[in-house]
């Protein structure tokens, strides 16, 4: 699916999955702007629940010259206020023919996952109305510009609370791990529980030797990727040059992936894959706190792209020649507080035990059954026993 730019960059863009292709100091630019639109197709996901729907319809509109023109002339806020949905009525036939038949499919789709959900009874009422955020449920066969406006605009709801997601979702992550080592401690004999919180120790001293690391966006940061990824003398270093040689796709701005493949550096000097002590889901929420960093203090407009002109202007402050040293996870940690813990404890308890009562149940439900076919079993082996010898002689008669 070949989807344009803009549409990516503003609904896209923060796809957990896709990082931009770091400039290869040997093959250049155009090998890794080749690599990566080999790729983007296959990669590219927001990780939203209507995904295929959201990319299946911004293909489509794509197709109609008439709102390709439009799009292309749109900015930020005409494509979040709506006003771009109006553009809608003026699209070809048969354009519409196929959103109407897009909308149907993904009712239809909707309609299956609620029933399985509900038949598992895992949903609420809440969650219920969720499922039709995208779209107007009142109108279920054609797809109108009130359609295309709540897509848009849902979307951009969604993805902007998506790094809070993530965000909790690594904070859970990291309450489960140190529930897992607490209980494993608690499994210990004495002798043994020492000995192994002494490696533990030693594992996260490991972790914490590492080099200097540079703060994102700050000179410093922007000079190590200028030398060393992109293989050019660093007494040469220009900021246009390098905003225009990491915007991999040619698009004049620079969206959040390839902000975040200029930090592979600084992340190689804490986390390595072969290390027991690193782990790799602290660093991906690094790189998440590095591009937000970076966002905060460059993407004046917060429309989640750096244009040129703004990365310019962060070059000027006098924050960009910060040479303080990046505060790594290892420094704020941890990310939850001990009532917290607690509450989370809780939860995988309550859990665990409507885990064992219905599998309790499931068991008796179990037995019940074997019982049930014991007894038909019986009474079908009696009936053979009187209705047989019956038959028998009646055909001997």
């Amino acid at each position: 699916m070949n989807l344009n730019p803009r549409w990516l960059l503003l609904l896209l863009s923060i796809s957990a999955e896709v990082w931009s292709v770091p400039i290869d100091r040997n093959g250049g630019k155009q090998e890794a702007v080749h690599i990566e639109e080999e790729n983007q197709e296959e990669n590219v996901d927001t990780g939203l629940y209507y995904d295929r729907y959201l990319r299946e319809v911004i293909e489509v509109l794509e197709t109609d010259p008439h709102f390709r023109e439009k799009l292309q002339t749109a900015n930020t806020e005409d494509i979040k206020n709506g006003r771009l949905s109006k553009e809608l009525d003026l699209v070809g036939h048969h354009v519409r023919t196929r959103l109407d038949e897009l909308k149907r499919q993904e009712v239809s789709r909707l309609r299956m996952l609620l029933k399985a959900k509900l038949d598992s009874l895992q949903m609420d009422h809440a969650s219920l109305l969720k499922q039709f955020e995208h779209l107007d449920p009142h109108n279920q066969n054609t797809f109108e510009a009130k359609d295309l406006e709540l897509l848009i605009s849902t979307a951009t709801k969604d993805l902007e609370n998506y790094d809070a997601e993530r965000h909790e979702e690594f904070k859970r992550y990291e309450m489960l791990k140190e529930h897992e080592r607490r209980e494993y401690l608690k499994s210990l004999d004495q002798e043994k529980r020492e000995k192994e919180e002494k490696r533990m120790q030693e594992l996260k001293e490991k972790h914490r030797q590492h080099p200097k690391v540079n703060v994102p966006g700050s000179v410093a940061q922007l000079r190590e990727v200028w030398e060393e990824t992109d293989g050019l003398d660093p007494q040469e270093f220009n900021p246009k040059t390098f905003f225009k040689l990491h915007d991999t796709n040619e698009d004049g701005v620079l969206d959040e992936q390839e902000l975040e493949a200029l930090f592979t550096k600084e992340l190689e000097k804490v986390y390595d894959p072969k290390n027991e002590e690193d782990d790799m889901m602290e660093m991906e929420e690094e790189r998440l706190r590095m591009r937000e960093h970076v966002m905060k203090n460059v993407d004046i407009n917060k429309d989640r792209l750096v244009s040129l002109e703004e990365f310019l202007k962060s070059t000027e402050r006098k924050e960009f020649n910060n040479v303080k040293e990046w505060e790594t996870l290892d420094d704020t940690k941890p990310v939850y507080t001990e009532a917290e813990l607690q509450r989370f404890e809780a939860e995988l308890r309550d859990k665990e035990e409507e885990l064992k009562r219905r599998a309790d149940t499931l068991r008796q439900e179990q037995e019940l059954l074997k019982e049930r076919g014991k007894a038909l079993e019986a009474q079908r082996r009696e009936y053979q026993q009187v209705t047989v010898p019956k038959q028998q002689h009646f055909f001997v008669f």
